[in-house]
């Protein structure tokens, strides 16, 4: 049971885990890119983006498995040989704002339910993340592979409240189709499955092909369902939803249920801070891959803390232009730049190099 978990669930759940953040876990991503096309059209969008998610990430994981390759630095010179520090401007940048979008919307959370000065969430945040990144890789795993099974759990109890409490809401509510949704659930695709390089090394147990595809697919549902659940409860209450600049909270406020608002709070700020740990690790992961190559040694923990603590620091600054601003603009603009440097490359670099690396027969199908 712990090999099938290692293999099928945990490189989702680490997936989910990093893509979860800010936005997704606020639910402002959700309105942005699924809600804002109605109804119908915000499950259309989802589906695109899950079926997106699910190509892009089996393929990487069998290239990852296929030439032993577990940083996006040395993932990126599969495909795109001396120009993989593209994929590192792009991926700075996608660090920053990611961890950016989790700064402001703790410190807007517990400025909301403590009246403490927003900062104090960036604090609180910096000091968990230092602390996961000086343990290491398999701590980072351990605990987002864990804490995305508690987030399920939660988001199982908020989606079973809203239908209890707006149930008719649901039933009553046209259901819309707006122009657009194609277009958006790709472009949450090419920017989210970016995350993938980063957490590559949750995929070592991965030793063939079947296994390579099933934990994609696998992983692209883990990734997604919970935006699907939080689609559902925002069409409770359209249309008001649609402006509010952190919709989960909204709706936990109207459901008026203050014992699974504490629990969601646990978990929101819980995934904020392994949002961070396992996007910083990945850039540490990288770090590690240069030192190795020109010393035979990893960093040292400390390093990779100190790596830890300057990246939150950096990314506190673009926390002061607030949540909505951060997602609609950077996310939306960033999404392009890696559907050229990554998804194009990896649908024909990547399976031609497949193609001449050559079938595995003795590997495909082996568990």
């Amino acid at each position: 049971m712990l090999k099938f978990a290692r293999i099928y669930l945990i490189p989702g759940a680490v997936l989910q885990s990093v893509m979860i953040g800010g936005g997704y876990g606020t639910g402002r991503e959700v309105v942005e890119y699924f809600s804002n096309y109605g109804t119908r059209g915000g499950v259309f969008a989802i589906i695109t983006a899950a079926l997106s998610i699910a190509v892009v990430f089996a393929l990487s994981l069998e290239i990852s498995r296929v030439f032993k390759v577990y940083d996006y630095r040395n993932f990126f010179k599969i495909l795109l040989g001396r120009f993989w520090f593209l994929y590192e401007i792009l991926g700075v940048l996608l660090f920053m704002l990611v961890i950016a979008v989790i700064a402001s919307a703790a410190g807007q959370i517990l400025h909301a339910e403590l009246e403490i000065p927003p900062y104090m969430g960036i604090v609180i945040m910096l000091f968990a993340v230092v602390v996961l990144t000086f343990y290491g890789r398999n701590l980072v795993v351990l605990v987002l592979a864990y804490w995305s099974v508690f987030l399920y759990g939660v988001f199982i109890t908020y989606i079973a409240a809203v239908f209890l409490v707006f149930g008719d809401s649901f039933t009553n509510q046209e259901s819309t189709i707006k122009p657009g949704w194609f277009t958006s659930g790709m472009q949450y695709s090419f920017y989210n499955v970016t995350a993938i390089p980063i957490i590559l090394y949750a995929a070592r147990a991965i030793e063939s092909r079947r296994q390579a595809l099933l934990a994609g697919m696998a992983g692209a549902a883990i990734a997604i369902i919970p935006a699907l659940m939080l689609h559902v409860s925002f069409v409770t209450q359209f249309p008001t939803i649609l402006n509010a600049e952190l919709p989960v909270y909204d709706v936990f406020l109207r459901l008026d249920l203050g014992w699974l608002k504490f629990l969601y709070l646990i978990v929101l700020f819980g995934t904020f801070i392994e949002t961070g740990a396992g996007t910083i690790q990945g850039f540490v992961e990288r770090l590690d891959g240069w030192w190795m190559d020109r010393t035979g040694e990893t960093l040292s923990p400390k390093i990779h803390a100190l790596v830890a603590g300057i990246m939150v620091a950096l990314a506190a600054s673009l926390a002061q232009l607030g949540i909505v601003a951060l997602i609609a603009e950077g996310y939306g603009t960033l999404a392009w730049g890696f559907l050229a440097v990554y998804i194009i490359p990896l649908i024909t670099i990547g399976i031609w190099r497949l193609f001449k690396h050559g079938a595995e027969p003795e590997a495909v199908g082996s568990e």
